[in-house]
């Protein structure tokens, strides 16, 4: 059986490398077929992410404060809700760009980078 694509959503600080988020995505998800990364709007266009996708194969889809906030997450953090708006990024990324509901990996922290990923039912937007 096919393995499901993933949408994977990224947390990260300003100025993380293409190297460190690779290495935790590949932490991560391992060999999962990806089908994006999935962020803030603010960090959409870091040369770090957009490396880190172009080397993955894949796009990077961003999402306002506001969107990632109407998603209910099962790890959401205060610290980040001060800090950006929402209380979660990876997490709710991944569900939104998967469009499916269903968290496959709850968010993890590798070095720096927090990942999350959701299954994908339908086409990525």
């Amino acid at each position: 059986m096919l393995q499901p694509e993933l949408a994977i959503g990224i947390g990260m600080r300003r100025g993380a490398t293409a190297e460190s988020i690779v290495a935790a995505v590949r932490d991560v998800a391992a060999d999962a077929r990806i089908a994006c990364l999935a962020t803030i709007d603010r960090r959409a266009a870091e040369p770090g992410l957009t490396a880190a996708a172009k080397q993955l194969g894949v796009r990077v889809i961003a999402y306002t404060p506001a969107q990632l906030t109407e998603v209910a997450v099962p790890n959401p953090s205060d610290r980040t809700a001060l800090a950006l708006g929402t209380a979660s990024v990876c997490e709710a990324a991944a569900l939104l760009a998967a469009r499916s509901g269903e968290l496959r990996i709850h968010k993890r922290k590798v070095a720096g980078i927090t990942v999350a990923a959701a299954v994908i039912r339908r086409a990525v937007p």
